[in-house]
């Protein structure tokens, strides 16, 4: 998985224009009572590649929205942080718990200014379970679960269990 370096101490107009927005959105969408239409556009505004029958509560954190994608009839619960500047795709059917970090970008050890990024995939069925971090370039497989507070590293298999920090095997799911 190659891996995309970003300059942040030279940022362009357009990508300043475009966190300004977000950022906007984002406090407006923190700010609004749930379930209505208010919410609904401004949560497809700041998701605009969203499934069917998605839900996305409040309140959310992160930066660069426009590089997630969510399948349908994903839950997403309060408390989630998405850093997603190497882009976040969760696919149908998954579940991620309160207070989740998906950080898809990390910075250089060298130059803080760069950051360096790599996809987080979150497959079908899957359960990130409360206070997890999924770290850049992890796919967690189809079906799998990811145990609460644990920090992944590393991909996670399909049909599989695991816990911990680093997140290891518990065990296999039929």
């Amino acid at each position: 998985m190659e891996e995309i370096r970003i300059d942040c101490a030279h940022p362009s107009e357009k990508d300043m224009a475009m966190a300004k927005q977000q950022m906007q959105t984002l406090f407006r969408l923190n700010h609004t009572m749930p379930a209505t239409e208010e919410f609904d556009l401004l949560l497809k505004e700041l998701f605009p590649d969203m499934g069917e029958g998605s839900r996305v509560n409040t309140p959310l954190s992160g930066v660069r929205f426009n590089k997630v994608k969510i399948g349908k009839n994903v839950v997403i619960m309060p408390g989630c942080l998405m850093m997603s500047a190497g882009g976040i795709t969760i696919e149908d059917e998954a579940m991620i718990a309160a207070n989740v970090q998906l950080i898809s970008n990390n910075h250089d050890l060298d130059n803080r200014s760069i950051i360096t990024c790599r996809p987080i995939r979150i497959c079908c069925r899957a359960w990130i379970g409360a206070g997890a971090t999924i770290l850049p370039g992890v796919t967690v497989g189809e079906n799998s679960v990811v145990g609460a507070g644990s920090v992944v590293t590393h991909d996670v298999e399909p049909n599989t269990v695991v816990a911990g920090n680093p997140a290891r095997l518990m065990r296999q799911l039929k």
